[in-house]
Formats: C-alpha cells, sequence, structure tokens
C-alpha cells in the first residue's frame, strides 16, 4: 500500500466517463473544492472583462491594461507563497488565498475607477497565482504513488467547472444590467469562499516537511536545469491562447467559416480535455516519457497551425473542415503538453519544495498568459498566413529542445548531494 494518506484515488477508475466522483476522503475534497472554485472561473473567463467595460463603464484599453498589470504583478507571488505553503502548511495558506481572492472579487462592484480597479484585479489576480502554488503540496500529499495522474484528473475537473460557470455567465451577458453584473462577480466570491471551505475537511500535516532544514532558502530559482524547463514550458504555453486568441479572430477576419463556428471550436476542445486528459497522461509517468511528449505536442501544434493557414481562400464548409481538424490536432497536443508538464515540473521537484519549485514553473505560464495574446496577434492576425508557419515552428522546436532539457534536470540531479 503506498504510505501517502492521499492514495484512495490511486486506482485505474479515476476519471474515466464511468466515475467521475473520488473515493471518500482527501481526493474527494480536493476535487469538489476545484469544481467548485471553477465554476466562478467559468463566469470570470466569460464575461469578466465585460463587466469591468459595461457594468464598471471603464474604456476597453484601459481593462487590457489594468489586467497586464495585475499579470505582472502576480508573477512572483506564486514561487513566495509555494515557499509559504511548504514550510507552515499548505491548507492553510491555500485557503487564505482563496478568501482574499474571494474579498477582491467582491470589491470589484466598488471599484469606481481605473486605480480601484486596478488595485482590486492586481489582489484578485495575485491571490489566484498564491493559490494554485499553494495547491501543489496538497495535490503531492494527497494525489496517491500518481500525483501528476491527480493533477489530470483535476484539469478534467476544471473544464467542467468552466463550462458551467461560463452557461451561467451568459445569463449575466444576456441581461446586460448592472445588476446582473454585479450579481455575477458576487456569485464568484461567493463560489470561492465555498471552495475555501472545503479544504477545512483536509487532515492537516502531521509532521513538518522533510528537507526544511539546512539549504539554500530559495532553492528552485538556483535550478538553472529547472529554470530552463520552465522557460521552454512557458513558450509551450502561448498555444493556450491559440484556441482562445488567435484562432477565433483568424476566422471572423480572414475565413468564409460561419462565425458560430467559433464555439463549436471552444466546445470541441473543451470536451476531448474533460474526457482524454487522464488517458492521455497514463503513459507519462517517467521524465524520458514526459520528455518525449513535449516533443509530440510541438508537432502537433505545428501541424495545427498549418491546418488553420489552409483555412483563407476557400469554400466556407472546407474552411470549417479545417478548422475543426486543426482544433482535435491542436488539443491533442495540448493534452500531451499538460500531462508532460506534470510530469516534469512534480518529478524535479523536491517533495519538500514542492509549493516553491511549482510557483517557480507556474512563472512560465505566466508570461505566456501576459505576453502570449499579443504576440499570437502579430504573427498570425496582422503578419498571417506566413505567421501561422512561425507560431507553428515555434513550438515544434520548443519541443524538440525539452528531452535535452530534460537530461540536463537529470545529470544535475543526479550530481546533488543526498539530503541529510
Amino acid at each position: 500500500m503506498p504510505n501517502n494518506p492521499g492514495a484512495v484515488l490511486d486506482r485505474p477508475t479515476i476519471g474515466t466517463l464511468g466515475r467521475l466522483i473520488p473515493a471518500p476522503g482527501p481526493q474527494r475534497m480536493l476535487a469538489a473544492s476545484n469544481l467548485v472554485f471553477t465554476v466562478g472561473s467559468g463566469m470570470y473567463l466569460t464575461a469578466g472583462v465585460l463587466y469591468f467595460t459595461e457594468a464598471a463603464h471603464l474604456p476597453a484599453a484601459r481593462v487590457a491594461l489594468g489586467l497586464l498589470l495585475a499579470g505582472l504583478l502576480s508573477l512572483a507571488l506564486g514561487i513566495v507563497v509555494g515557499h509559504l505553503a511548504d514550510r507552515y502548511g499548505a491548507r492553510g495558506v491555500y485557503a487564505t488565498a482563496l478568501l482574499v481572492q474571494a474579498a477582491a472579487t467582491a470589491a470589484f462592484v466598488i471599484a469606481d475607477g481605473f486605480w480601484p480597479f486596478v488595485a482590486a484585479v492586481s489582489v484578485a489576480t495575485g491571490a489566484k497565482a498564491a493559490g494554485v502554488a499553494a495547491r501543489s503540496p496538497l495535490i503531492r500529499r494527497h494525489g496517491g504513488e500518481r500525483p501528476q495522474q491527480f493533477r489530470a484528473y483535476l484539469r478534467a475537473v476544471t473544464n467542467i467547472g468552466v463550462s458551467v460557470g461560463a452557461l451561467f455567465a451568459g445569463w449575466a451577458v444576456q441581461t446586460g444590467t448592472t445588476t446582473a453584473y454585479d450579481l455575477m462577480v458576487l456569485a464568484i466570491a461567493a463560489l470561492t469562499v465555498a471552495s475555501a471551505a472545503f479544504l477545512v475537511l483536509l487532515p492537516p500535516a502531521t509532521a513538518p516537511p522533510p528537507g526544511t532544514g539546512p539549504g539554500p532558502r530559495w532553492a528552485a530559482l538556483r535550478d538553472r536545469p529547472y529554470l530552463l524547463l520552465t522557460v521552454l514550458d512557458g513558450v509551450m504555453a502561448i498555444q493556450f491562447k491559440v484556441l482562445t486568441v488567435a484562432i477565433p479572430l483568424w476566422l471572423i477576419a480572414d475565413t468564409a467559416a460561419p462565425h458560430w463556428l467559433i464555439a463549436a471550436t471552444m466546445l470541441t476542445g473543451t470536451l476531448m480535455v474533460i474526457a482524454l486528459q487522464v488517458p492521455a497522461s497514463r503513459g507519462i509517468t517517467t521524465l524520458p516519457a514526459g520528455a518525449a511528449a513535449y516533443r509530440r505536442a510541438g508537432l502537433a501544434f505545428l501541424a495545427a497551425c498549418c491546418l488553420v493557414s489552409c483555412t483563407t481562400g476557400v469554400p466556407a464548409w472546407a474552411a470549417a473542415t479545417l478548422l475543426i481538424t486543426a482544433v482535435i490536432v491542436h488539443t491533442t497536443g495540448e493534452l500531451w503538453h499538460a500531462a508532460a508538464g506534470f510530469e516534469v515540473s512534480f518529478a524535479l521537484a523536491p517533495e519538500h519544495a514542492t509549493g516553491q519549485y511549482l510557483g517557480v514553473f507556474g512563472l512560465g505560464a505566466g508570461l505566456a498568459e501576459a505576453f502570449g495574446p499579443a504576440l499570437l496577434i502579430g504573427l498570425c492576425i496582422e503578419w498571417g498566413r506566413p505567421g501561422w508557419y512561425v507560431t507553428g515552428a515555434m513550438f515544434a522546436v520548443t519541443g524538440a529542445a525539452v528531452p535535452a532539457a530534460v537530461r540536463y534536470a537529470e545529470r544535475h540531479r543526479a550530481l546533488e548531494p543526498a539530503p541529510q
């Protein structure tokens, strides 16, 4: 039997369509907390920008600037809070981050100008980044012998929650009143509080984590191979904006495909992640397997970008067929990329510093979130077809570089002295 107290779900039934709910125990509580939280996230992702422009009456350009500032300010918080979670207990730190995020989100309704908006959204965004890092030690502790597999399961749950939240957000958008938008924001805050409440049912840590004695305090920032992999994963993470930014803009401006196909592409990708993320992760159980999955993902993104580039100048039916095919190919690469990231980031992170290391690894995705949309718009939309080929090549080259970076990390880890 595994010695991890959260091992109750480490069996083949996890994430299958026949059994979506974990067995009773810590994993069920984490899954429930994640589901409730991501329903709120789905509302915010769908209508958050509209809230600021329609209900708070801020110009779209100022909203974009405020969100960029908030994203940049939040980058370092993941490392700091992850370190606090390692030292003082992830459950309490994660719950605190959720409560701070809830309070900041509720403050949106009283943010009556640009700077109050920046302050509220910065605190909310920073707390969200902090929560992601603080949750990582909980996933490792309660995720069974394969916490990477449980992390894949949580990603499938996330897509379910976001889809449900998007439906509720549709009511606020359709109603279009300030009251409806305010109710949506308060509902997001309430769901975030409810997410924190589930954490009370998790068992507290019974002993200090090993390895918290002598050694570099900020080891992750000194781990050059891990930092290299963080950079490479950050470049690959720009792919998440292909489906949400580049393809919708391209479909409207450069193809004859019907505009409703945007929703169809989003739905296709979401359903694939819900159904296939856990199966896609099962064979990626070693560092070499994770490195190979990065390489496959890069090639899939290249193929998808090439397919999208062919959708201009063709009949609507052909453009629609090519776009749906491209989304399927791209999402297959996304499944591999996500699974590979789970494996590499967890396997190379010392157990006693999981929060700190995963906080560092999240920097790459944070930078992709901040700068990815502008990069893709410049390459794929403003440049056009050649930009799609350059974007695909960027992903393919990055994926091809990961195996060498993983070997470098393995050699570096082999040379490290054993913990005392």
